[in-house]
């Protein structure tokens, strides 16, 4: 079975996180999103994988190689311009064209029963499937009225209030006839939800609807990176230690996943679901909580707190200081009797000197060094990099 995963977005909205990296190659659990993403799919029989390129394309071609350590076949579309969603698998036709296939986001993260949905499309009469999901807010989606057949009646993409007639979000997921490509212009810019599915519902095909269980993510927002990662630690089932642990008088209580050379110092307190990277160096009295990421190469120094948070690689935590609900990224450095809120997202190459408290909500851009005794309570930018926060 075949599927397309579209991987050309720039992942503004996650900014500062998606800088240095695609926004497929965010780290969840150690490990970059599609990596997940992908090991998902081919559990499940998609083993012919399409990926379509833009932004950062090498990054998300060294996570994935040619696919065989995931059990796939892998093979690379790039975009010379940006296409848009149905324009970038229109630019993958070639590789789609031989029977319905499925087309996921390269930033989903997922547990959904992706072969049912398949299934659920070979069995009905429609050129295309949408899998949609109830949420609480759809706003940032677009929202699908269905009748009891699951045929889709109306379409309406990102609704303002007193437009929003369903509370079932389109998940960005679809299984297609090949036969979609004949209403996608070549070379243009063309959406799914924006062009193609109002069009054909105007043209009296029929659209239908599979009904999503389970856990999806678009990771469109660090508190739903943070929410995507809560789920991936709970897989963690028992402790696996991946080579030498240099533990004295601390405590582990697991479910953990450790990597190789990692020391743990007395009296210090580790309380699964965690990860913790090779090479990381945990100091005494520390508290690391449930929910916590932390990558290789860390030091998280004497009575320092950590907590629900995604401590990425060679970050220093320093000795006093409460991390909680926050991400950091790469090779940053909090000082001591710092405070980190929740909602908060830390950059690469980030100082914050001693006693700086950061306001739950706010993000630190890259390169950026907050004075000793600093009180961030907005966004604090680099004007070195781009500003926007808006769009993919």
């Amino acid at each position: 079975m075949k599927v397309c995963i579209m991987c050309g977005g720039e992942g503004t909205r996650l900014r500062p996180l998606t800088f240095g990296r695609p926004k497929p190659c965010v780290p969840i659990v150690n490990k970059p999103s599609i990596q997940h993403l992908v090991s998902h799919l081919s559990n499940l029989g998609f083993n012919d994988v399409v990926i379509t390129l833009g932004y950062m394309s090498d990054a998300i071609e060294k996570a994935l190689g040619d696919g065989s350590l995931f059990g796939v076949n892998v093979t690379y579309v790039r975009e010379k311009t940006k296409l848009g969603t149905a324009g970038s698998v229109k630019n993958a036709q070639k590789y789609l064209e031989e029977q319905p296939f499925l087309v996921v986001g390269g930033d989903h993260v997922v547990d959904l029963n992706l072969l049912e949905f398949y299934r659920e499309h070979l069995n009905n009469d429609s050129i295309t499937t949408i899998g949609l999901i109830s949420i609480d807010d759809p706003t940032e989606y677009g929202i699908a009225e269905i009748d009891a057949n699951y045929q889709i009646k109306r379409f309406k993409e990102k609704p303002s209030p007193g437009e929003i007639f369903s509370n079932l979000a389109s998940t960005g997921m679809y299984v297609c006839n090949p036969e979609v490509f004949d209403h996608i212009p070549a070379g243009e810019k063309f959406d799914f939800a924006r062009n193609l599915f109002p069009e054909l519902m105007e043209k009296g095909y029929t659209l239908k609807a599979w009904l999503a269980r389970g856990n999806w993510s678009d990771v469109g927002s660090p508190r739903s990176l943070r929410e995507a990662e809560r789920w991936k630690l709970q897989d963690i089932r028992f402790t696996n230690i991946s080579g030498d642990l240099y533990i004295k008088g601390a405590r582990v209580m697991g479910p953990a996943q450790i990597g190789n050379s990692v020391s743990i110092a007395a009296h210090s307190r580790v309380i699964g679901p965690v990860s913790i990277g090779a090479g990381t160096i945990i100091e005494e009295n520390v508290v690391i909580g449930p929910y916590t990421s932390i990558g290789e190469g860390c030091i998280i120094k004497s009575n320092a707190k950590v907590f629900s948070s995604s401590i990425y690689n060679r970050v220093v935590i320093g000795r006093d200081s409460t991390v909680s609900g926050s991400i950091i990224d790469n090779d940053t450095l909090v000082g001591t009797g710092c405070n980190i809120e929740h909602d908060t997202v830390i950059g690469p190459h980030v100082v914050l000197k001693n006693n700086v408290v950061v306001h739950s909500g706010t993000r630190v851009w890259p390169e950026v060094i907050i004075p000793e005794g600093s009180v961030v309570k907005e966004h604090v930018l680099n004007e070195d990099y781009d500003t926007r926060t808006e769009g993919s």
